[in-house]
């Protein structure tokens, strides 16, 4: 296979995880009144909604080390290795620069606000102005480093005083909930630390994809690394041991034991929930090694990542205003979780075209900030 194709696999993986963001999104669109807790209560949530949101925990955590290993290859292309600071810190500041306008308009439908929510594009944002500081040290230090982040970060026990400045940088690193209480309250929705720790694992497996790494190496490895993943993840959920803060129970239904034991935290993300997605991410990653007809699909997704969130996200935006409208109720919801994912693949097929015409032209414009989106 070679470099372009080495990509290809990449905007496949991508836009697998788009197109499961997509179900969720509808979710909170046109399913809002079935609330799901964090982690869920696997007594009082359906079956299907469980799995749904399941589906969605594996967006965030592969979005995030992808953009780490698409730093990698952004700084070492075959021309030779190029500093990539500037342009971590520009797509970091425009990251966050669109959570804090477009992306929480398109959520609220107003420019101001009672609440400004700080969610996965500030996060991914911050992570990648982080990863400009870092980037430059040794790969096995960076790797390490992810490592010990994503790992231990479970560890971390603080309890500052309400508002002080130690209150605040643990909000914004580790503990979900409002930065600034007043006129405007500002949510952070998405905890820094741990996905700091996932964009420097994927900065450090970039040179999985060099061009003086085979085929057939990357994916022993892909393959290793995600099954290794698993396996410590059943040894320690199987333990109810380190990893997840929620303990998982035996039901006298198997399936509320399996949603039981498959039930993880995702704010911030505990240790069990980033080895389920990442090492499930990763076997995805060596799967699509090999492009398949059905691949084309997710790729195009995949391949213009900013434009079809922004676009999708408006779309919810003006299909939830529009059928509240016509519905003459303040919002529009479904009453079936199958529902969501028809609405889902409706939305997806509309916008297919439109984020195809996106992705050919960022391939074949040349000017530079089609890269940013």
């Amino acid at each position: 296979m070679n470099h372009a194709n080495r990509i290809a696999s990449i905007d496949i993986a991508r836009g697998i995880v788009m197109l499961l963001m997509t179900v969720d999104h509808v979710r909170e669109t046109f399913f809002l009144q079935h609330q799901v807790g964090d982690p869920m209560d696997v007594t009082a949530t359906d079956p299907a909604l469980f799995l749904s949101r399941i589906a969605a925990h594996f967006c965030a955590p592969m979005f995030v080390f992808l953009t780490g290993l698409s730093a990698w290859l952004y700084a070492h292309p075959s021309t030779g290795p190029r500093d990539a600071t500037g342009f971590l810190v520009k797509r970091g500041l425009l990251l966050v620069g669109l959570e804090l306008t477009l992306v929480n308009f398109a959520w609220t439908g107003s420019f101001t606000p009672a609440t400004l929510y700080l969610q996965v594009i500030w996060a991914i944002g911050l992570a990648m102005l982080a990863l400009a500081l870092l980037h430059k040290l040794p790969l096995a230090v960076l790797g390490v480093l992810g490592a010990v982040i994503v790992a231990g970060h479970n560890a971390l026990q603080f309890a500052p005083a309400p508002g002080t400045l130690g209150a605040a940088a643990w909000t914004i690193l580790e503990q979900r909930g409002f930065l600034f209480e007043g006129p405007l309250r500002v949510r952070i929705s998405y905890p820094l630390l741990a996905w700091v720790g996932v964009i420097l694992l994927g900065y450090a497996a970039g040179p999985l994809y060099a061009r003086t790494t085979s085929v057939a190496l990357r994916r022993r490895w892909l393959l290793s690394i995600g099954a290794g993943s698993l396996a410590l993840l059943a040894v320690l959920r199987g333990m109810n041991g380190y990893g997840e803060p929620v303990p998982w129970s035996a039901h006298a239904d198997p399936l509320l034991t399996a949603m039981s034991f498959f039930n993880f935290t995702k704010y911030p993300p505990s240790l069990g929930f980033l080895l389920l997605t990442l090492g499930v991410g990763l076997l995805v990653l060596a799967l699509v090694e090999r492009p398949m007809r059905w691949t084309a699909v997710p790729a195009v997704f995949g391949g213009a990542p900013m434009f079809y969130y922004l676009l999708h996200l408006y779309a919810l935006l003006a299909l939830q205003r529009c059928a509240a409208a016509l519905l003459d109720v303040p919002r529009a919801d479904f009453g079936h979780v199958w529902q969501v994912w028809l609405a889902s693949v409706l939305l997806a097929a509309a916008l297919y075209w439109p984020t195809r015409w996106f992705a050919h032209y960022k391939r074949t414009s040349g000017k530079a900030w089609v890269r940013y989106f």
